[in-house]
């Protein structure tokens, strides 16, 4: 969808570990896993297709289970899986290591003990060790199995919501998934992606170039 200079890529992928903290995902394998989505969307090959799993839970073992093998190794992967995919070795490394896995659990429990004002708030922490993986499986469960769709794409892909204020766009799926390289995931006049605004900021700002949609 865009580029940026490898300034702003850096700076981009050391927020990406910043925000996920206990349960950042490695971009390059997450990329990965995209384009595979992608290819064989709500097939066997999918690495999280909704229609072969009886509950979200099932799907996300399923994920993190491909998910560590391309952290493995990606000598099974076809090459056109492998291009372009953001790759910082050190940080990925670090970032996927159980000793950063820890440390961030151990710095939202701190906050909990200091800010927390009721004991049900601390029910929220699995969702906290776990954002990465619980915002994927939203999007991937959801954007899949409810609401309606603007294309006939040959798969289960779904516009979830009209106004996607829950996953920032990403619930436009069967819209992604007929336009894959569309910055905007809104097609419709009553459809709103709030992220792409964000896009066209940054694009005038020089953080990033917005390819053209055919791109």
């Amino acid at each position: 969808m865009f580029t940026m200079n490898r300034f702003w890529e850096r700076i981009f992928h050391f927020m990406a570990y910043v925000s996920q903290g206990s349960s950042y995902l490695v971009p390059k394998a997450y990329a990965i896993m995209h384009r595979m989505h992608h290819t064989f969307s709500d097939t066997e090959k999918d690495p999280h297709p909704p229609g072969f799993f009886k509950d979200v839970f099932a799907m996300m073992w399923h994920t993190a289970r491909i998910f560590n093998r391309l952290i493995a190794s990606t000598a099974h992967v076809s090459p056109k899986f492998l291009s372009a995919s953001p790759s910082w070795n050190w940080l990925d490394k670090f970032g996927n290591s159980w000793v950063s896995r820890i440390a961030w659990g151990s710095a939202y429990i701190t906050f909990y003990v200091f800010f927390a004002t009721q004991w049900w708030m601390y029910l929220l922490l699995p969702l906290h060790f776990l954002m990465g993986p619980v915002h994927g499986a939203i999007v991937n469960w959801c954007g899949h199995k409810y609401g309606y769709q603007n294309y006939d794409n040959g798969d289960h892909s779904k516009n979830s919501l009209p106004f996607d204020f829950l996953a920032l766009g990403e619930l436009f799926q069967n819209n992604h998934h007929k336009h894959p390289n569309r910055p905007n995931f809104a097609v419709k006049f009553w459809e709103f992606d709030p992220i792409y605004p964000v896009l066209r900021l940054m694009h005038m700002l020089g953080i990033i170039r917005i390819r053209p949609v055919n791109a």
